[in-house]
């Protein structure tokens, strides 16, 4: 949930800029690592606690409905504390969540690996809150947009090589038992061992955490003048009473719960026999395609949006990943699984385009726009466990992929929506 833009009293004059925006440029790559670094252990939960795929996707309900839960709050305490406490804060938090991963092996529950993941994301809320509004103070206004998209390229590096070397960590070669084939103490000592790789990966982002709260704390009274503008809780939950806002609140809602589908299902999937019939481990590693893809599609997509009109080109790229599922859906081998993974470069796009889109003609309430669309990030809690409950029922992962793929088409209809809709709408 984003901030109001600070007053002039708050410009960065005295402020180091160039070395504060290196860290900020941080908290873009551990929070977009942090979050991609789900799709690993989701497969790996759902092996030691034999879970359903409705069960292993309570692991993204848990850690999006921070964004429900803690968005408003947290923007509250970062008007309170200030940008640079308010994020020393989250990561203190998140390094608190990863902590809990301890007591949550120790005892084999996944319940308590649920508990900490939402700790975790709790402090990744926070730290989004802080990061945005703050990157665009740390320099002059007028390249404020490029040093945004230049932050953000690092969140995709996150959530690009995060997954890969998360995938060698977490997801090497299981014991040759399954948790499946144990009961009793048996099974407890088991899942206490395997689940030993997620504590070490989850430990070493503590330390790493640690450093970078040490650093920007070092930072806390650089912004003496800070102020925030008046107001809280959900000021601008009327604008979904207009048409073209409330459509567009509801496509973020549908693309982060289609893409956070997608990227959950992607070890088990390329895992199938039908497809690529791949180890884990290896299977793990090319998660970092599908986000990779949107890396790439994020600078191509740039320039292709200077010539097409934006609504125009989100309406295409939906109904490319609407055409890549089912090509993924209707085939097997190597085409069923990188067809599937290329869907990372249709989502490329579609979050800064969606979220411009749908706040075009706010004006001076562009502000309480931005706080309610981000609380649609919701969407990745919702729609992955739907997605779940379909797979378990029909026995077919490539079943449950058709609820992305409705979540796209309603998102083409914005896209195509915007180009006949007045902005003031």
């Amino acid at each position: 949930m984003s901030l109001p833009a600070p007053t002039a009293a708050a410009e960065t004059s005295h402020v180091d800029a160039p070395r504060l925006q290196a860290f900020v440029f941080a908290l873009f790559f551990i929070f977009g690592g942090i979050t991609s670094l789900n799709d690993v252990i989701i497969p790996k939960l759902k092996e030691l606690f034999t879970l359903s795929y409705t069960q292993a996707m309570l692991v993204q309900f848990c850690f999006f409905t921070a964004y429900a839960v803690i968005g408003i709050p947290g923007a509250w305490l970062v008007k309170k504390v200030g940008y640079m406490r308010g994020a020393v804060t989250g990561l203190l938090l998140m390094m608190a969540g990863c902590l809990l991963f301890i007591p949550a092996s120790q005892n084999a529950t996944y319940a308590l690996f649920l508990a900490a993941l939402f700790v975790l994301a709790s402090g990744v809320v926070i730290v989004q809150v802080v990061a945005n509004p703050l990157i665009s103070m740390l320099g002059k206004p007028e390249t404020s947009h490029s040093r945004l998209t230049f932050a953000q390229g690092f969140n995709s590096l996150g959530t690009t090589v995060f997954p890969y070397f998360g995938a060698i960590l977490i997801l090497g070669a299981l014991a040759s038992q399954s948790a499946g084939q144990l009961s009793g103490a048996a099974l407890d000592a088991y899942r206490t061992a395997e689940t030993q790789a997620i504590v070490n990966g989850y430990l070493g982002l503590a330390v790493a955490i640690a450093v970078v709260a040490g650093v920007v704390w070092l930072f806390r009274n650089a912004l003496p003048a800070e102020q925030h503008t008046a107001g809280g809780g959900l000021a601008g939950i009327d604008l979904l009473t207009r048409p073209r806002f409330g459509f567009g609140a509801l496509s973020i809602f549908l693309y982060v719960g289609a893409e956070v589908s997608i990227g959950s299902l992607i070890v088990n999937y390329l895992g199938q026999t039908q497809v690529m019939a791949l180890a884990e481990q290896d299977a793990g590693k090319l998660i970092g395609l599908y986000w990779g893809g949107a890396m790439v599609g994020r600078f191509v997509g740039s320039a292709v949006l200077r010539v097409v009109a934006p609504g125009r080109l989100l309406a295409l790229v939906c109904a490319g990943a609407i055409t890549l599922i089912l090509i993924s859906t209707n085939s097997e081998g190597t085409l069923a699984g990188y067809s599937l993974l290329a869907i990372g470069l249709m989502n490329a796009i579609m979050f800064p385009t969606i979220f411009s889109l749908a706040c075009e003609g706010l004006g001076p309430r562009a502000a309480d726009g931005s706080g309610i669309i981000n609380v649609a990030i919701f969407g990745g809690a919702v729609v992955p466990l739907a997605t779940g409950i379909i797979v378990d029922s029909s026995g077919s992962i490539a079943t449950g992929l058709l609820l992305p793929a409705a979540c796209y088409a309603v998102i083409a209809a914005f896209g195509w929506f915007t180009t006949r809709q007045p902005r003031a709408a």
